[in-house]
This record gives C-alpha cells, structure tokens and sequence, in this order.
C-alpha cells in the first residue's frame, strides 16, 4: 500500500465517498470539484522524488538478472519512427526488425510495437502480421496537439480504422497549463471512446512542458481518471523528455491510482533513453516502486528507437563474451 505522504484519496470535503466509481463521477462533475482535487493532491517533494530516483538508479544486478532484464527491455520497446521522411519501406523494415531485432540469433524476444503516424499504420500493420508485435500510432496532432477537437478525432479514427491496436494521444498543454483541466479531461474521454474497443490509449503528457512535478502528479491523475490505458511522459520532440526522476512519479501514481481505484495503468516513458544501462535503471524504477505487476509490456513501455540497438549488443556481449560494435545492428 503507499504511504500515506505520497497517496491521493479519491475525496471531497475530507469525507471519502461512496465507491471508486462515484468517486470519479463526483470528482469529475464540474471544473470546480475537478480543480479542488487536483490542487488537493500531496505536493511533491522535488529534492526527496530526485534522491529516490538517483539512489533507486545506482543499483547493479548480476549478469543472469541482466540477461533477463536486457530480454525484458526489448520486449517492452515500441519501436518508433516519427519522422517527416517516413516512407512504406521503412516502416516495413523497422515492422521486419521489431519481428527479428536479431535475425543472427531468433531467441531474441519481439518488441512490443511498432509506433508510426497514421498514414503509416497499414504498411505497419501487414509488416508486423501474425507476429504478435502490435502497431500503435500518434494521434490528435502529434507532437504539439494544437488542432480542434473535430480533426483531433477524425486522427483517431483513421488509425484505428486502419488497424492501429494502440493510440499516443497528446493532451493540450495549453488547457492544462491555463487550468482548464475539464477541457483536458473532456479530450481524453472523447479520444477513448473514438479507440472504441480495439485501440488501448497511452496519454502523452510532455512533461518538459509541464514545468512542475505538482503538475505532473496532477497530469497523471486526470488522465487515468479520463480512462487512459497508459500515461506516457513524452513525445521525444522537446528537449526535455523522460527521466527517472518524472518516471518515479508517474510510477507512485499509477501504484495510488490502482489502490484507490483497482484500475491498472500503464506507464511509458520515452525520449532519451538510449542505452542498457539506462534501461535497466528504469526497470529498477518500475519494481522499487510500482512492482513485479508492472514488469510487463502490457503495463510497462520504452519510447525508442536507438535503445533497441545497445539492448541487442549488450545481449550479443553477454551470450558470446565478445562486443560487436554498432555495425552488428541495422541502422534505422
């Protein structure tokens, strides 16, 4: 259970309320009781989050439980490319790698997606056939969000008509920055009906934009209160992306969220993290604090694209006792 300094209570005028589900629907009526609860949620203690995050980070593991967490990582990548240059042939090439990210030695584990824009799905969805590797796709006008709600969905629903198992949706920092969380909270709820039941829905929060953990703690609480299947820090296109310190409090959340709740949410973190040894301290992260439950793909993602390579030379490494170098990966 959380402790009582870091947990949020799913209540109005110090009395809890009757269930989870009329906690939500009550704490979600109007601006004013969702902003009450919002600004009620415990401050973050900054210099406490960043000390946790750095000692839980200079933890080490031996090398079977390396072996297995580096097989781990891969299989939480979402393999992404999200560039303007993106053609149907490279997304069925990096769709061919996230199948066989070592087509030298076929033990090693399928990523978890394949993350494209919209207009990339089809040509995702036939290069990852049959594999179990879902597509996810950016949506509601990725990165920046700054498009009506009528395009945002019509986004959405080209994506998951075109095969998309999974939606990256961006909030609008703007709404949130400016206090409007009903606005936020109103986006989300119509982005996840438009998934219906096919598409889970991961909610970017771009927490380089936020400027505060308080804002971050109060981002991940609205978007798993608008029904998010995950809340991921970030789009990779800002300067400031995920860290373990912004992981950790999303991570205390989600643990909150479900015990107050018994609703489970996902955590992705993405941009940045480019090496195993990063990896694995997010891993760290992830069982310290939320537990064995999220050491799962289906509740746990990276956000990458040069991650995979290190994570496939470090596994080569550790499996041969030789380093291989960059030229024993494909270059996306």
């Amino acid at each position: 259970m959380p402790s009582p300094k870091s947990s949020a209570s799913l209540e109005q005028g110090g009395a809890p309320l009757a269930s989870p589900a009329q906690s939500l629907a009550d704490v979600t009526a109007s601006d004013s009781t969702l902003r009450r609860f919002l600004h009620g949620l415990p401050g973050v203690d900054a210099v406490g989050l960043e000390a946790r995050a750095a000692s839980l980070g200079t933890r080490s593991i031996k090398t079977t439980a390396k072996a297995y967490a580096i097989d781990l990582a891969i299989s939480m990548v979402d393999l992404t490319t999200l560039e303007g240059a993106d053609t149907p042939g490279k997304v069925r090439a990096l769709g061919a790698k996230a199948v066989h990210p070592d087509p030298t030695d076929r033990t090693a584990p399928t990523t978890a997606a394949v993350c494209v824009y919209p207009d990339m799905v089809a040509a995702a969805k036939e290069a990852v056939a049959g594999s179990g590797v879902k597509v996810a796709s950016v949506a509601t006008a990725f990165p920046a969000g700054r498009a009506a709600l009528g395009v945002k969905l019509a986004d959405v629903r080209d994506a998951v008509a075109a095969g998309a198992d999974e939606i990256d949706m961006v909030i609008d920092r703007g709404a949130f920055l400016a206090g409007d969380y009903l606005k936020v909270y109103d986006e989300i709820t119509a982005v996840k009906d438009a998934c219906g039941t096919s598409a889970r829905l991961k909610v970017i929060f771009e927490t380089g934009e936020l400027s505060t953990y308080d804002n971050i703690r109060r981002a991940s609480w609205l978007g798993m209160m608008a029904g998010a299947d995950f809340i991921k820090t970030s789009t990779g296109k800002v300067a400031v992306n995920a860290t373990p310190a912004n992981t950790l409090l999303m991570l205390e959340a989600v643990r909150d969220f479900r015990a107050q709740t018994g609703v489970q949410v996902g955590v992705k973190p993405a941009g940045g993290i480019r090496t195993t040894k990063d990896a694995i301290k997010f891993l760290v992260l992830v069982n310290e604090t939320a537990g064995q439950d999220w050491l799962d793909n289906h509740w746990f993602r990276f956000g990458a694209s040069s991650l995979l390579n290190d994570l496939l030379m470090q596994r080569q490494k550790l499996a041969t006792g030789r380093y291989s170098g960059p030229d024993y990966v494909t270059v996306d």
